[in-house]
């Protein structure tokens, strides 16, 4: 058996998880979700918690059981705290506010740049001068249900403007470290 997919999921109160088309749905205060229920792979649903079982004993049976109870796991945890990431934006010029359903970055670029926010996330901008970053920091706090529709969110704003290497300028995870490169040396 596998060590993580036998393990129980509790079900809080206000959660409601129900089989559905070959996958689990979630439904709690923060919004509704999908997880996958893959072949050989079946739920068990009580009255406080959630268990899963395979049917057989195939390589390809075990290698998903672990991965549907924490996939079904982190919906559980998704749809009653919901899942943050944090971003610093750091440079002299760049800026980011939120206007509706829109983010609007100033990244260094000949216009600026306007990126749509999914209708389940929160994204806040929250203005810091106090990190240890000698430049303009602005922190964007991304919330939302889903870990990795938040995880793939950030990541698509990283991309935008990766960090320099040489002064470190760009949109950074919160605790990631840059490590700068030496610049040309005077004559």
């Amino acid at each position: 058996m596998s060590r993580i997919g036998k393990m129980p999921i509790e079900i809080p109160s206000g959660v409601k998880v129900s089989v559905e088309d070959g996958s689990l749905r979630v439904e709690g205060p923060k919004g509704k979700l999908n997880s996958p229920l893959p072949p050989g792979i079946e739920a068990e649903i009580g009255n406080s918690e959630v268990v899963l079982k395979r049917s057989g004993d195939s390589r390809s049976e075990r290698a998903q059981h672990g991965l549907a109870r924490a996939l079904l796991a982190n919906s559980v945890l998704g749809v009653t705290q919901g899942f943050e990431k944090r971003l610093d934006v750091v440079g002299v010029g760049y800026r980011a506010e939120v206007k509706g359903q829109w983010l609007n970055l100033t990244l260094g670029y000949s216009h600026p740049v306007q990126v749509p926010i999914p209708e389940d996330f929160e994204v806040d901008v929250d203005r810091d001068t106090k990190k240890p970053i000698n430049q303009y920091v602005a922190t964007l706090v991304i919330k939302g249900p889903d870990k990795a529709a938040v995880g793939q969110y950030a990541a698509d704003l990283r991309a935008l403007r990766k960090p320099d290497v040489y002064k470190g300028k760009g949109i950074r995870y919160e605790n990631e470290h840059i490590k700068l490169k030496v610049g040309k040396k005077g004559a």
